[in-house]
């Protein structure tokens, strides 16, 4: 579920914003934020590593699912992705509220799309995947201990 969020992430737009009188707009995916001032100027800011942390984070938990025999292993890369998904989320709100929110209209703060949702989705299923991991070892020491 976590390489299907980044997945969403990197192929949907994750923010945008347009004027109330329309002439401006903003958007910003994964890949850049374009700010259109009028229709002939715009305003370009590649954010690559949007990219390549949403490509890490994907790996380590695809890594993470072939690792099912070492529980502890795949637990502590859990939460490395958290980590890493806490400061990809750090990064779009960064983005969001202080780099384009002075950019015009700083009383309508936009909307996010449906790739900001693909991250949070992303993140739930990391959560839940680290508790059901930890309950899983839990229960094999149990059984252990019973023998």
């Amino acid at each position: 579920m976590v390489v299907i969020g980044m997945g969403i992430f990197l192929a949907f737009p994750i923010w945008s914003k347009v004027a109330v009188e329309g002439g401006q707009s903003a958007d910003l995916t994964a890949l850049r934020l374009h700010h259109q001032i009028n229709e002939v100027q715009s305003n370009v800011q590649p954010v690559y590593y949007l990219v390549g942390l949403a490509i890490l984070i994907a790996g380590v938990a695809a890594y993470a699912i072939l690792q099912f025999k070492n529980r502890v292993l795949q637990s502590a890369l859990c939460a490395v992705n958290s980590i890493l998904m806490t400061v990809m989320m750090g990064l779009v709100i960064y983005f969001t509220f202080y780099k384009t929110a002075k950019l015009f209209d700083a009383e309508f703060p936009g909307k996010y799309e449906i790739g900001f949702y693909g991250l949070v989705g992303a993140m739930l299923a990391n959560v839940f995947a680290n508790r059901f991991i930890r309950k899983d070892e839990r229960e094999v020491q149990q059984s252990k201990r019973f023998r």
